[in-house]
C-alpha cells in the first residue's frame, strides 16, 4: 500500500532535530513541531514558517509521520506513550520514526506499542554530528518492516546522505551501537598519538597531514585534530551523551556475552573528563586528559 505523506511533526529541536526538521520544511512538505523549551519551538517556526505546538500529541495530531530526536529512553517514553504523548493521536496507517539514541530493547518495546495502534514504527539513529544535521549529510541506521522503510525513506532523504534499513524494529540502535564502540577508540586513539607527537617535539600538524594520507586516516582525524591541538572542545557532541551512549552498549554487550574492553576503558576516561567539569565538551577532550595528566 502506497502512502502519501505531506504533513509531518518533529518532536525535540536540539542541536540535530532543529536542523533535520528545517530541511523537511525547505522540502515543502508541511511541518508541526514540539520542544520541551517552548521558546525555541517558536524560534524555529519564526524561521522556516511551520506550527509549533503546546505538547507531542497536538505537534502529532493529523500528521501522516512523526519523527522525534530527544535524550534518553524515558524521554522517549514520555513523548510517545505519556498522556500527551503522540501515540495518542497518530492515526492508523501513520508512521512514528525514533531518530534517538536509545536502547534496542526500547526500539522493540515502541515497534509493539505502535503495531497496538495500526501505526508503523522505524528505530532511525544518526550519525554526523550537528555538521551533517545542518548539511543534510547524516548517514541514518534504521530497524524495521520493508513497508515502512520505503515509505519513510523519501522524506529521511530530506537530511540524510546515507539511509540503510538494518533489519527488524532494534537493528537500527544496534548499528548505532557499533558506530560508538567504534568511534570511542578511534578517538582514544587519535587523541594518544597527538599527545605523543607533542610530547616528542614534533609539528602535530605536519604529522597529521602525513599520517592522514595513509591507513590511519579518520572522520575524526580530519575533522577534529586541529582543534585538538589547539586545546577547543566547545563544540560537537559533548562528553554526557557519549557516556549516556557507551552505557547503552555496555549494557547490551552484557546481555549479548559480547567483550568490549576498550570501550569499557574509553568510557571510564570519559568520566574522568566529567570530573574535570568538561561534561558539555567534545568527545575529542580525551587529549586534555592525557595533557593534564603528563603535567600532574
Amino acid at each position: 500500500m502506497s502512502r502519501t505523506i505531506s504533513k509531518v511533526a518533529f518532536i525535540g529541536l536540539g542541536v540535530m532535530g532543529y536542523p533535520m526538521a528545517g530541511h523537511l520544511a525547505r522540502a515543502g512538505l508541511e511541518v508541526r513541531v514540539y520542544n520541551r523549551t517552548s521558546a525555541r519551538a517558536q524560534a524555529w517556526s519564526d524561521e522556516h514558517g511551520g506550527s509549533h505546538h503546546p505538547t507531542p500529541a497536538a505537534a502529532a495530531d493529523g500528521a501522516d509521520l512523526v519523527m522525534m530526536c530527544v535524550g534518553n529512553d524515558d524521554d522517549v517514553r514520555q513523548v510517545t506513550l505519556g498522556n500527551d504523548g503522540v501515540l495518542s493521536r497518530l492515526a492508523a496507517g501513520s508512521l512514528l520514526i525514533d531518530h534517538t539514541t536509545a536502547s534496542a530493547t526500547l526500539a522493540e518495546e515502541l515497534d509493539q506499542a505502535c503495531r497496538d495502534h495500526g501505526v508503523g514504527f522505524i528505530d532511525a539513529p544518526v550519525s554526523g554530528g550537528q555538521q551533517g544535521a545542518e548539511n543534510g549529510a547524516l548517514t541514518i541506521m534504521c530497524g524495521g518492516q520493508e513497508e515502512d522503510f520505503g515509505a519513510a525513506r523519501p522524506v529521511l532523504e530530506h537530511y540524510g546522505r546515507a539511509v540503510t534499513l538494518m533489519g527488524p524494529a532494534g537493528s537500527g540502535q544496534l548499528t548505532k551501537m557499533v558506530n560508538q564502540i567504534c568511534i570511542a577508540g578511534l578517538v582514544q586513539g587519535l587523541a594518544e598519538g597527538l599527545h605523543f607527537a607533542e610530547q616528542a617535539g614534533l609539528d602535530q600538524h605536519r604529522v597529521i597531514d602525513v599520517i592522514s594520507k595513509g591507513a590511519a586516516g579518520s572522520w575524526q582525524m580530519e575533522n577534529r585534530h586541529a582543534t585538538m591541538i589547539d586545546d577547543h572542545y566547545q563544540h560537537g557532541f559533548a562528553v554526557d551523551w557519549m557516556r549516556k551512549d557507551l552505557d547503552i552498549c555496555l549494557t547490551q554487550a552484557r546481555e549479548l556475552e559480547a567483550q568490549l574492553p576498550v570501550t569499557a576503558l574509553v568510557d571510564q576516561f570519559y568520566a574522568d573528563i566529567q570530573s574535570m567539569g568538561g561534561g558539555r565538551w567534545d568527545t575529542s577532550s580525551l587529549l586534555k586528559r592525557l595533557r593534564r595528566n603528563s603535567n600532574t
